[in-house]
Formats: structure tokens, sequence, C-alpha cells
């Protein structure tokens, strides 16, 4: 068993995706008032170059913005704050992960940059409070920063805003950057902590000018142990790329990384399952008690936390039991005598389970931008399949108690909820596949009778569905994709043995035929969907998890 995402992983690991354009970004920011004051926006000779790349929807990108905004207040010429977008497409036809909005966000934004370099922060600060509005409330937050909103609004709205978000684009993809917040200090990739102090303490670091008063009165945080025990067996359990996120949030923090299969880690497994019976499952980070003196920090993760032994645990949602045996090593590693498929622990293992021919499963989440294309693609592949394919269509998420959570929050869960209800009452035909794709065209629409009525299909038994049965039939489909260690959005299965991820009907079609090979469908290939100038030539296969 691998590793499922949990709050704390979300908080900390979360980094949106995005396939980027780029070209030349828009001009430094710097003030965050409307007043023009120490925050010039010319750096000075030798300040420390902190460069963002974010989505202006995307809440990690809006937190170092803002952090980043503090620091520029604090060190004000001596740090170089750069701000680019991430996006993709070109003029007249960009997209963002976050929708139209963001889009209309990141274009006010950049213009602001290019006419108001001295008072843009302000106006951006003042977005953020409120980030899902920034395609809207730009016009007030300008106002408040002292700036020209008809300026702004003819930038935004003209050639000059798209050619400045083009470039700013092209920036981030020609760094590389395609999750918000992709960070740089003095050119090199910045993976240190999210809060101003830290910003501030990694810029005076780096200056290679006169250092402003702050530098000398930056606190030292206090310092804090950490163990990361894990296990190299469990492909899924790497918890390396959370120390710089956790580092993020305490700036003391000293790591040992210590594996299972060793001596000691075997003897502190024993000794932590000693010290707490819930204690199982890998990966885990165990804090020192000192934590608790890093207050900010802890006060992050304090609901994170729980007592083990001598630690603090910070729960991972892990799933991978070292003591159990591992399915398709050829290795009897609980020591009862059978190994892999032959124990009783590896009956859920895909490559144990029976073969079933001309079947196929599709997990997601139903507002996951992947799992939305891969929606899309299973009605076109089913089309072109007709009979000759058994497709199902089942849902992941976590259930605590009675209640139903889901990565992308309570909207999702109620969509699954109907998107279950549709699967249950209209299998016949996979007409439920017609309501499905139709909500997944604009999954963030809460509006769903129209794709009832598209679909051909009762909204009043949909309704009836969702208010009965409707969610013991979620917590169903969730708890088989528990048992399966499927949490990524979209994973297919074929066959009922082997998973796989695609976002188009003839990325499904390829996979699907390698386990089907002599379906006459097989042999009549269908054509990638066509893409928008300047888009890539095949669309990217994606997961959120």
């Amino acid at each position: 068993m691998g590793l499922r995402a949990s709050s704390v992983l979300v908080v900390l690991l979360c980094v949106s995706a995005s396939s980027c354009q780029r070209e030349e970004g828009g001009k430094q920011a710097t003030s965050t008032t409307g007043k023009d004051s120490n925050e010039s926006a010319v750096a000075a000779p030798g300040a420390a170059k902190l460069e963002l790349f974010v989505m202006s929807q995307c809440p990690y990108g809006v937190q170092v913005v803002n952090a980043a905004a503090e620091a520029k207040k604090t060190l004000g010429s001596a740090l170089d704050l750069q701000i680019q977008f991430i996006g993709d497409g070109a003029p007249g036809n960009f997209n963002s992960l976050h929708g139209p909005n963001e889009v209309k966000g990141d274009l006010v934004q950049v213009c602001a940059f290019k006419h108001a370099p001295t008072r843009a922060l302000g106006m951006i600060t003042c977005q953020n409070k409120d980030p899902k509005q920034v395609a809207e409330n730009w016009r007030d937050c300008a106002k408040q920063a002292g700036m020209d909103v008809a300026e702004l609004d003819k930038c935004a709205n003209g050639d000059e805003g798209q050619k400045l978000l083009a470039a700013s684009f092209a920036e981030a993809k020609k760094r590389g950057a395609s999750g918000s917040p992709t960070m740089f200090m003095a050119g090199q990739p910045y993976e240190g902590g999210r809060k101003p102090r830290d910003f501030v303490r990694a810029a005076c670091g780096a200056s290679k000018g006169s250092k402003p008063e702050a530098c000398a009165k930056i606190p030292v945080p206090p310092k804090v142990s950490a163990v990361f025990l894990s296990d190299k067996r469990c492909d899924q359990c790497d918890i390396t790329r959370l120390e710089p996120r956790l580092r993020s949030e305490l700036g003391g923090l000293v790591v040992e990384h210590v594996d299972y299969g060793t001596d000691e880690g075997k003897a502190l497994y024993k000794e932590l399952a000693a010290a707490d019976s819930s204690f199982k499952f890998l990966p885990a980070v165990l804090l020192g008690p000192e934590v608790a003196q890093d207050k900010d920090g802890y006060q992050t993760l304090e609901h994170y936390l729980h007592p083990v032994g001598n630690y603090m645990e910070l729960r991972l949602g892990g799933q991978w039991d070292p003591t159990a045996e591992i399915c398709g090593n050829d290795t009897d590693d609980d020591g009862n005598g059978k190994a892999d498929c032959q124990d009783d622990g590896c009956k859920n293992f895909l490559g144990c389970r029976p073969t079933k021919a001309k079947k196929l499963d599709l997990f997601v989440m139903s507002q996951c931008p992947y799992g939305a294309k891969a929606m899309i693609a299973a009605k076109e592949f089913s089309d072109h399949f007709k009979g000759n394919v058994a497709l199902d269509v089942h849902f992941i998420g976590n259930v605590q108690g009675d209640q139903l959570s889901s990565l992308h929050g309570p909207a999702e869960v109620d969509e699954d909820v109907r998107e279950r209800c549709a699967i249950e009452h209209y299998s016949k035909d996979n007409q439920f596949l017609r309501y499905l794709s139709c909500r997944s065209r604009d999954y963030k629409n809460p509006e769903w009778k129209p794709c009832a009525q598209e679909a051909g299909i009762d909204a009043d038994v949909i309704q009836k569905c969702f208010d009965g049965d409707g969610k013991k039939l979620v917590t169903e489909s969730f708890a088989f994709a528990e048992s399966l260690n499927i949490g990524a959005s979209p994973t297919f299965v074929v066959n009922n043995k082997r998973d796989f991820n695609a976002i188009t009907a003839s990325q499904i079609q390829q996979e699907y035929c390698k386990d089907n090979p002599s379906l006459a469908a097989c042999k009549d290939t269908i054509a990638e969907p066509a893409m928008p100038a300047g888009a890539a030539a095949q669309q990217p296969a994606g997961q959120c998890n």
C-alpha cells in the first residue's frame, strides 16, 4: 500500500500543475501601499533578486506574494522582487488552471507592474484578500493604491495586456515554472520558508550590496529535530520533497532520514508501535517536542500533530505497513509461508485480481481538470467501442465517520453524488456518460440540471437519489478506490488488472487494445482532438492526487 493525500499534505505539498507558454515577463513589483516609499521600483546595486512565478487565483501563489510583499516592505530597495505568471495559450486565447477569471486577474496584474510599478503590490495584496474575485475586485483595489483605473483597464483589455501576459507566460515556461508558486532567489531555485521572515532572511543572505538594518534584526528560528521514517521498498513513500515545504513552516528544522530496512529503522518502528498501538503505517514524520517553541510553525501544524512516544507525529495519511506482505516481489515478506498472490493480503493487488476481458474502470474526482478531460474522452471511447467494453466509473475521496470529503471541496462531493446517482439509474447503454461528459465540459458550474436534460435523464430522479441513497453509493465508491489504493484522478484499470493514465480517447484506446487486441474497434484508430493554434501537438496526461 502507498501514500494517499491528506489535509496536511495538501497544506504542505500541493502544487498546482499547468502547461506553460513563455516569452518575457512584466516589470518588477514593489510598493504595498498607495504611496511611493523606500520600497523603490529601482533595486539598489547588489540587491537580492526574488522571482515568483504564480497564478493569480492559486492559494499557494497568493500566500507567497503576500509574504514577499511584506519582505519587500521591510527591505525596500535591498530586495529586487519580480513577479511573473503561469498559464498557456497565445494572445486572444489564453488559459490558466483556475479558469478565465484567473487570466483576467493575470492581465490586470501584469499591466499594473508595467504602468504603476511602485504601487502594483498594493493593488495585488488588496485583491488577495479575496483571490477568487481578482477579475473584478481590481478596480477598487487600484483606487485604494492610488492608481489610474482607466489606464489599467485600457491595458488589460487591449493588445498591450495581451502582449505583456504572453511574455510573462513565456518566461514561466522558459524557467520551467509549471507549479504555482515557483520561486528563485539570486537565480537559484528557492524552496525555503514562505513567511515574510524567511524571505527577508534569504534575501539578506543573497544580497551582495549594503545590507539594510533589518538584516541585523532577523530572529533566529528555534531548532526543531525531525525524523523522516520511510521504507525504500515502497514506491510511493518518498517524502523527501516534504522537507523544504516543512522547513517553510519551521525555519530551524534539522532532519534525519531513517529507512525501515535498517536496524535503526526497525528499532524505531518497534518503539513507536509499542508506545502507541495506533501507530502502524509509513511514511512518518516525527518532530521533537521542541516544535512547540516555534510558535508560528506550531500554530500552523498543531491540528495535524499527535504525540507518539517521545515525538510529535505529523499525520501524513500513509498506508504502507512495512510488516505486511509486499505483493509482486516474489518474497514471503510477512513470514506466513505464502508469497505475493498466495497471501490474503494481496487479494486487492491489481496484479492478483482475476482477468475480466473487455472491462474498463475509471477512477476520478469530478472536479479535477484532468479527470474531467478523461470523462469526456471516456464517452468518445465508449461510443467508438459500442458494446465491446464494460465501462464503470468510480470516485476518489475520503470517508471519516459519516462525513465525505474530496480534494476540491464540498462542491466536488456533491457532484460525485449526482454523477454516481446517474450511473446507478441510467446504466443502460452507458447513458450516464452523456451526463458525466456534459458536466465535465464545465465542471465548476453549479447548474447541473441542463446537463441532465441534455443527457435525457430525469433531474427529479437524480435529486431524489441525491437526497436518499446517493451518499451511501459514493461512500462505497470511495471505499472501492481506497481498497485498490487508487488516489490519483484519473486512473483507468483495464481488464481488472492493469492501471494507466489517459485524458484523450485515443490514449484510452491505445492502452485498452494492448489487453484486448482482437477487437475490431482497435483497428480503427480514434483521431487525436484538434488542438488550438500555438498549443502542444498532444495533450499531456496529468493527475490530481
